[in-house]
């Protein structure tokens, strides 16, 4: 178990007069930093009761956040990262679980929680745009930065993850993993003191936490921070700030190659960015435009670190493992997959040998499990060894591929969103018969929601109102509506009448049934596919050398 802490790597920064942190308003030293953290620590020690040390934060990414980061390292206490894209019911059952003895938010997410069973007295709402909050802060400004009690196994982190039965489950992540991770990754990503570390993924997830705030606390470097991922914000944003590396998901790549480009897209000090799902000629076409190099790795809250890098791996590989016991395996048999037989698209033309669950049978010291979940603990570690939840499959050559997830969660735009969830909102509908909900992948990157509903005879989709009754869901994420939307007056059954939804996800959008597909953004808007459609959509698949994703 490594011995420094998050507290350590804050402590060192005491005085330190390199740039820590900039926004577009404003800057601060990492001395600054640790003053910032160290007064909302002693506020933090002063509120704290009986029970485990967790503070809800509940924001966008703002200075507050990386502020109340360094209060929970100083303080002993552990952050909750609340995803202010989850509704209702769902975001009350993830905060209710985490026991929170605070919650540090604004007015916008504290009406979120409004009306919700969240287990914390309003009255211990630490609400930022508020006369309350500037006093209480001031009350404890100036207080030396000191961290009692903290040690390398103290929690530093709970970050909410999906899992495949619709419960929350939060993984623990101590401030000795997080302070390794930071070394490791400062390392990894070749982030020093002199470079300027662009943040737009949000700070409730892990790519955030462990591959930009800890490696760059660890190198000193500088943080730039701005609210939201935006598009069209990038670019200036990254020239404002004199930007040299970023984190990204997938989508978001594609998001920015989206935009009209122009002569000077180039005019930039960008050199790399770390993240996932970006498919290899979108890597190729960032590095191209901006100059950028995007480097794709693979990890999770839960564990890291399980494949290495290697720098002329396949297009599309992962790595090779990092070390001997990270293999893909058959769940039911536990024996080690054979490796896949691939066509020119890459395609796996031996799918049911050479497709495993990905595992690690040396992981399961290193997991530091799920807060009060032993079931999902359970599911995680099994016969002395770390199930990832994730499938792969590994080439002649020893190279780790990614080919999905098990259970019923899609991975939308770098997140885990539950089919379970949009199914059951679905089936709330009065013309719905039957729904179903899966992934099926994204021409780019990742995977998209489609669902399969069954209406009755005589009824037309367009009598549904699907937009309408989506928008009037409250538990229903900003993620979670279904891109593509099959439409069938007899769904596919089983003999127990149980919906054949691997059947469906296979099929997809190339169904014989009517799909209607919402192409765009903002409120959902539903067109029928054509054939042409689908034709265009194919080619995309191809054109993004994701062709092995089509059946």
């Amino acid at each position: 178990m490594p011995h420094q802490t998050i507290a350590d790597l804050l402590l060192a920064r005491a005085g330190d007069g390199h740039p820590g942190l900039l926004t577009r308003d404003r800057s601060w030293t990492w001395g600054e930093v640790v003053e910032e953290s160290a007064a909302r620590a002693s506020w933090a020690r002063e509120l704290r009761t009986e029970g485990p040390f967790h503070i809800g934060v509940l924001l966008d990414n703002e200075p507050e956040y990386l502020f109340w980061l360094g209060a929970a390292a100083l303080a002993g206490a552990a952050v909750v990262g609340i995803n202010p894209t989850r509704r209702g019911a769902e975001l009350e059952r993830e905060v209710r679980h985490t026991d929170c003895q605070v919650i540090v938010t604004d007015r916008a997410g504290a009406a979120l929680l409004d009306g919700l069973d969240i287990g914390v007295d309003p009255g211990r709402f630490l609400v930022l745009d508020t006369p309350a909050y500037t006093a209480g802060l001031a009350a404890h400004t100036g207080r030396p930065p000191a961290a009692p009690d903290v040690t390398a196994t103290t929690r530093m982190l709970l970050l909410l993850t999906s899992g495949t039965t619709g419960a929350s489950k939060a993984a623990i992540c101590s401030q000795g993993r997080l302070a390794a991770l930071g070394a490791a990754n400062s390392a990894k990503y070749d982030i020093t003191r002199e470079d300027v570390c662009y943040c737009p993924m949000p700070l409730f997830h892990g790519n955030a936490l462990m591959a930009l705030w800890a490696p760059a606390l660890t190198a000193g470097s500088t943080i730039a921070l701005t609210r939201k991922f935006s598009a069209s914000g990038f670019l200036p944003d990254v020239r404002r700030f004199g930007a040299t590396y970023f984190t990204y998901v997938g989508k978001a790549i594609g998001y920015i190659l989206a935009r009209p480009g122009t002569a000077d897209d180039a005019d930039n000090r960008l050199t790399h960015a770390f993240g996932t799902e970006a498919s290899p000629e979108d890597a190729t076409r960032f590095l191209e435009r901006f100059g950028c190099r995007l480097i794709e790795g693979y990890g999770s809250s839960e564990g890291a670190g399980m494949l290495k890098r290697v720098a002329d791996a396949p297009a599309g590989a992962l790595g090779r493992p990092a070390r001997d016991g990270v293999r893909i395996v058959n769940p039911t048999t536990r024996l080690t997959c054979p490796p896949a037989e691939l066509d020119s698209y890459g395609r796996v033309l031996n799918p049911e040998e050479a497709i495993g669950e990905i595992v690690d049978t040396e992981g399961a010291a290193r997991f530091e499990g799920y807060y009060d979940n032993e079931a999902a603990n359970a599911e995680r570690v099994r016969h002395g060894w770390y199930w990832t939840g994730d499938l792969g499959y590994v080439d002649g050559a020893g190279y780790f591929y990614f080919a999905g997830r098990s259970g019923d969660w899609i991975r939308v735009d770098g997140e885990n969103i539950s089919a379970l969830l949009t199914e059951r909102i679905l089936r709330r509908h009065p013309g719905v018969v039957a729904a179903g909900v899966f992934g099926v992948p994204d021409p780019r990157s990742g995977d998209q929601v489609m669902a399969a509903v069954e209406i009755a005879g005589g009824t037309r989709f367009e009598d549904l109102d699907l937009p309408g009754f989506l928008e009037g869901q409250q538990d229903l994420g900003t993620k979670g509506a279904p891109r593509f939307v099959r439409v069938s007056h007899a769904l596919p059954t089983t003999g127990s009448n149980k919906l054949r939804k691997k059947e469906m996800q296979l099929e997809g959008w190339r169904t014989g049934d009517t799909v209607y597909r919402w192409a765009g953004r903002g409120r959902p808007a539903y067109t029928p596919m054509t054939d042409d459609d689908k034709a265009a959509l194919r080619g995309e698949f191809l054109a993004n050398g994701r062709g092995r994703f089509l059946p």
